[in-house]
């Protein structure tokens, strides 16, 4: 069935059945509600049905029909569920779900996922804020980078870890370290991840991949697929299929 994708301030979206894809890691946390058939390879070995994936464990993931949710792992929702699994790789869960809403999801997934979040006792957000543990200027600078879901994408030449550095009134180096300690991840790995968001929110916006990419500071369309399948083990043909099914 044809994909329905949403964006939200730290979470990704989709409903639908997810497209065969390669092993592939990235920096969300994966939340699977399954409707259909499911199942996951990781180097742990396989599972099935509902899951949860933690961030920049490498899987592939094949889904006939149902809810998948890309978090980001320092937004609110994204630490209760690492809180969740404790540590481990992929958890499977089997709550005692009210069933699937009849009706096909259309302009809002709120109502459709409040039997997933009942379940699991959890408060449902779609709009998730940063956890107040971290960092103020950490906050500020992610504030200003969720500026490109808002339409107000800045140009990627901003973004040099030297530049922001000299922003929030310190050294390179040190920015570097505060960043991976109060994110887990280096900057610029990070940067591609939210950059992919960028040449997503562009490509639903009907730009070309070849538009999008250049938007979104990679060289060209080739550079920003090869990043989109080693981030989603999709290829760049495949995903521009998928988001021409846009939901905002």
């Amino acid at each position: 069935m044809k994909p329905r994708v949403w964006i939200r301030h730290g979470v990704l979206i989709t409903y639908g059945a997810a497209l065969d894809t390669a092993l592939h890691r990235h920096h969300a946390v994966q939340l699977v509600w399954a409707r259909g058939a499911s199942s996951c390879q990781w180097r742990g070995g396989n599972t099935t049905g509902n899951l949860i994936i933690d961030s920049q464990v490498e899987h592939k993931l094949q889904l006939d029909e149902g809810w998948i949710l890309l978090i980001e792992p320092q937004c609110e929702l994204g630490v209760k569920l690492r809180q969740m699994i404790d540590g481990k790789e992929v958890v499977q869960f089997e709550p005692l779900l009210a069933p699937y809403i009849n009706e096909h999801p259309k302009s809002n997934p709120n109502t459709q996922l409040t039997p997933l979040f009942s379940a699991l006792n959890l408060s449902l957000s779609v709009d998730p804020k940063l956890t107040s543990t971290l960092d103020r200027r950490i906050q500020t600078l992610l504030a200003k980078l969720d500026r490109c879901l808002q339409g107000g994408c800045q140009k990627p030449a901003r973004w040099r870890a030297s530049d922001i550095a000299n922003e929030l009134a310190m050294s390179e180096s040190r920015f570097r370290h505060l960043f991976r300690n109060e994110m887990g991840i280096a900057w610029r790995p990070y940067l591609r991840w939210r950059r992919l968001s960028c040449a997503i929110t562009a490509m639903m916006s009907g730009h070309s991949a070849t538009e999008s990419a250049h938007l979104t500071g990679f060289a060209d369309s080739a550079h920003l697929s090869r990043t989109f399948r080693a981030m989603f083990g999709i290829s760049i043909q495949q995903a521009r299929t998928l988001f021409s099914s846009k939901e905002r």
